[in-house]
């Protein structure tokens, strides 16, 4: 009985009609960023009851400078000439972002970084995903980074955040293999800190110069190790993914002298994967969005019968269910955002409640593009094929729906709500 229980309430929740507690994620006696993050500007709810979001003027700005700049950078005609060419990383908009001090938003300034936290890394990710930017945000930022700060030695950490902040150390995440996810799959094996083991897809594995692998340890417990990809027994394929602007590759690992993060374990993996599918999410919400704006904008424009394609009921419906998807996306993606930042112990359900909605938007506003979009939709020179590859990439990364849809039923049967 206890199990019927656990996947109604998963299934309201990933529905919508189960909202987390009434607590405002930006303020609140016991629950806000503030005291979460000390580098994070303080922010306002914007009523008092419910989960109502509101960003502080340091944080809107830091939005609209980040527009600005990606705006000037990752245009749809780059990723349109990027998907032709088969150049994926967009090093030019690396480097900006390096530039500006973006690739060192979460780090401390000794660092080398500007010593903000997770509501800002989400801002970053949702204009990432709003451009199409052509970078490895989750991999480096999201999964890279947390894994050196939380997991890792002084050493590795000055040896390698500084390099990251500066765009020149890029880390890519091999934690996948085989269609599974690691910590639950993993059969690369280190002994004597010697790694052996293949790993596919690795995103922007081979324009990475180091790899942050999960393989055994000799007691056959997923650890998390840094492999440079220059040293001896690694040898990098490139595949051929459904977007050719986020690259991905196959490493194999022969013998590859590697060094252990002796802070990781299978739950510091589990975590580490909470958290970058929250800012994850946040991506493909901006992703969704964009999709929506260029798909209203269309139906104003398109006319059939004397009028706008977007005056007649059956396309307004579909923008609209357009529209609430995303929304249903987001509350769930602030909700993770707070956990995440608070270090709330909801982090597991909210990041994978967070993750469900937001692939479930991504899909349903690029699929609802295409056919919207009509004849051209299908077109190469259209845009709508961009967000659905996209869309399609970031649902293969941090593995599939079903991963995600288990581990939320079962955190929900270990540990279910209580009424209030």
């Amino acid at each position: 009985m206890s199990v019927f229980f656990a996947v109604l309430i998963a299934t309201l929740h990933v529905c919508g009609f189960v909202r987390p507690p009434a607590v405002s994620v930006w303020s609140g006696p016991d629950a806000n960023l503030t005291s979460a993050n000390k580098h994070s500007a303080s922010t306002t709810a914007r009523s008092h009851s419910g989960m109502n979001f509101g960003f502080s003027e340091e944080q809107d700005t830091i939005r609209e400078t980040l527009a600005r700049m990606l705006g000037d950078h990752a245009t749809l005609e780059v990723a349109h000439n990027r998907l032709d060419s088969g150049e994926g990383f967009d090093t030019a908009t690396w480097s900006a972002l390096a530039e500006g001090g973006w690739l060192g938003l979460a780090m401390s300034e000794e660092e080398g970084g500007s010593g903000m936290g997770a509501v800002e890394l989400a801002i970053l990710a949702e204009e990432i995903g709003r451009c199409l930017a052509a970078v490895p945000f989750i991999p480096v930022l999201c999964m890279a980074v947390p894994a050196l700060q939380s997991a890792g030695t002084d050493d590795q950490r000055k040896s390698l955040l500084p390099g990251i902040a500066e765009g020149r150390t890029i880390i890519a995440t091999a934690l996948a293999e085989g269609g599974g996810l690691a910590p639950d799959t993993v059969s690369a094996k280190v002994t004597r800190d010697r790694l052996s083991g293949q790993k596919t897809p690795v995103t922007f594995g081979a324009e990475a110069t180091h790899a942050l692998v999960a393989a055994t340890d000799e007691e056959g417990t997923p650890r998390l190790y840094l492999a440079d990809l220059s040293a001896s027994g690694v040898t990098t394929r490139a595949l051929d993914p459904v977007d050719r602007t986020r690259p991905a590759a196959e490493i194999v690992f022969d013998n590859t002298p590697v060094e252990l993060l002796p802070g990781s374990d299978p739950a510091a993996i589990k975590r580490l994967l909470d958290g970058a599918a929250v800012l994850a999410a946040f991506e493909q919400i901006g992703l969704a969005e964009r999709v929506l704006a260029l798909t209203t904008a269309y139906a104003r424009e398109r006319h059939a019968f004397g009028r706008p394609i977007g005056g007649f009921q059956a396309v307004k419906h579909r923008l609209a269910d357009m529209f609430a998807k995303i929304e249903l996306a987001r509350s769930n993606a602030f909700f993770g955002a707070w956990a995440l930042a608070s270090g709330d112990n909801r982090l597991p359900e909210a990041a994978a409640v967070a993750r469900l909605t937001a692939l479930d938007a991504v899909q349903f506003a690029t699929e609802e593009s295409i056919q919207l979009h009509g004849g051209v939709g299908f077109t190469w020179a259209a845009n709508p094929h961009l967000f659905l590859r996209r869309g399609w990439q970031l649902k293969a990364e941090l593995g599939p729906t079903a991963i995600w849809r288990e581990r939320l039923l079962g955190h929900l049967a270990d540990a279910p709500r209580t009424a209030s």
